[in-house]
């Protein structure tokens, strides 16, 4: 199992490394997260899972499916999220208090955990936040590495500082049972000399019995994040400008990875970025009422509005595309009913029951900006509660429910004149490319070959 120190220390990045680098090894391996929290969802096998896992699957090269991340948390609002529990929306779950969920929870991860160790030679876990978070019912880290008497590693960010402090206090905060189990520690995103770092690992090593595995250099990597966006590529030199709005409650943001690549992508909080966007994209929204009330209050709404009316192009995605018509009515309490920006003569019906679906877009009889796109066959997916027309063209405005468009690089030479290379494999040979030249793999082979090590 990788933990962490902190949230964000690199565990889902060395997981997806550590998958690939197994792989290479010529062992069947799967990546598996007993509960995750993120509002970047992928469709597998009718169901969601974290956009981590499903990039670590790919690393893995084996086929996501719902058992590598059982229980997915999607956040709507400061207090309140939706539980995705076996790739399916737990309505009944959603309401329990955080503390109470355990019970229900717990059976889906073991069981999914017992199922993919059944069928592969190993199961690469990763935790989440830290195994020392004293004041929470620890079901993801403590419990499942009990559960799979799994060998662990701890990974510290040594960029923030305080690195070793870091390590220590974890493992002394930590229970019994997951002291017992962190064989090793690695420290994440260095930059400069490792021979400056003696000697501190070494004490480290003395005061837990944790190993030092090796240093991981700061690595400009090409992954989409599991959370929101990050810019990460150098467009061409005669870019147009794309800008994304911020949304608060933003979903799928992961989806415009590649979109750098051919763009000067920019996501903002202000209006005047979006009157000076040469394309305007309206991403995904967990909670489109909430995140439309946002722009309007930001003053992106207008901006996008007057944009619309003067011929510039839109393009709306999912609950973007819901935004741009002229109302959403929810009689079910869904999420909430809302005024849309009215540029598109639609509107949207929220329904209590999930579409969660692989999806293939044709589009066809586009005009001009748009008609470089018609005859193209589009891969994508759906996930949404709303019932909106599948494509709808008004002119330079564009909307679809189906994300992952601009995954395409056929939408992307067709709408931008740049064809990107796939980023996503060479990232996780890079990845696998550094566990072999920076830590001590043979301990790392030891580990989980060590007697009663499942995972």
């Amino acid at each position: 199992m990788v933990l962490g120190c902190t949230s964000d220390a690199g565990k889902s990045l060395l997981t997806a490394g550590f998958c690939r680098w197994f792989a290479r090894q010529g062992i069947s391996v799967a990546p598996f997260k007993a509960q995750n929290m993120s509002n970047n969802a992928r469709v597998v096998d009718g169901g969601e899972i974290g956009v981590a896992q499903w990039l670590q699957a790919l690393a893995a090269q084996v086929e996501p499916e719902v058992a590598m991340n059982p229980v997915l948390v999607k956040p709507e609002a400061d207090t309140r999220s939706q539980v995705v529990l076996r790739g399916k929306a737990a309505h009944h779950l959603s309401s329990v208090p955080w503390e109470d969920r355990a019970a229900h929870l717990w059976p889906a991860m073991v069981e999914s955990f017992d199922d993919l160790s059944t069928r592969f030679d190993l199961v690469v876990m990763e935790g989440a936040g830290s195994p020392a978070e004293i004041n929470l019912v620890d079901l993801v880290n403590n419990r499942m590495l009990k559960h799979s008497n799994a060998a662990a590693v701890l990974v510290s960010d040594i960029d923030r500082g305080g690195s070793f402090a870091h390590l220590v206090g974890t493992w002394q905060l930590a229970p019994p049972t997951t002291q017992a189990r962190l064989e090793g520690f690695i420290l994440n995103k260095f930059r400069g000399d490792p021979g400056l770092l003696a000697p501190a690992p070494e004490h480290v090593e003395r005061l837990t019995g944790m190993a030092p595995l090796g240093v991981v250099p700061m690595i400009h990597h090409e992954l989409p994040d599991e959370e929101g966006g990050t810019v990460r590529a150098t467009p061409p030199a005669d870019a147009p400008t794309v800008v994304i709005p911020r949304l608060p409650w933003g979903s799928n943001i992961d989806e415009f990875h590649l979109l750098a690549h051919v763009a000067t992508l920019r996501f903002t909080t202000t209006p005047d970025e979006i009157e000076n966007a040469d394309l305007v994209i309206l991403p995904g929204s967990k909670h489109v009422a909430a995140d439309l009330g946002w722009l309007r209050d930001t003053g992106q709404a207008e901006a996008v509005i007057r944009r619309a009316r003067a011929g510039r192009r839109t393009i709306g995605i999912c609950g973007g595309a819901m935004m741009l018509g002229e109302r959403i009515e929810d009689p079910h309490a869904v999420e909430g009913a809302a005024t849309g920006l009215g540029i598109l003569p639609t509107a949207t019906v929220m329904d209590p029951d999930k579409i969660v679906r692989s999806n293939v877009l044709r589009p066809k009889g586009l005009a001009s900006p748009w008609e470089a796109l018609n005859g193209l066959s589009v891969p994508g997916y759906e996930i949404r509660n709303g019932q909106t027309e599948i494509l709808t063209v008004d002119g330079p405005t564009l909307a679809t429910t189906m994300h992952g468009i601009f995954e395409s690089p056929d939408v992307l030479a067709a709408i931008f004149g740049h064809r990107p290379e796939p980023v996503l494999n060479r990232t996780f040979e890079l990845l696998a490319d550094t566990i072999e030249d920076r830590l001590d793999t043979a301990k790392l082979e030891q580990m989980v070959n060590s007697p009663g090590r499942s995972g």
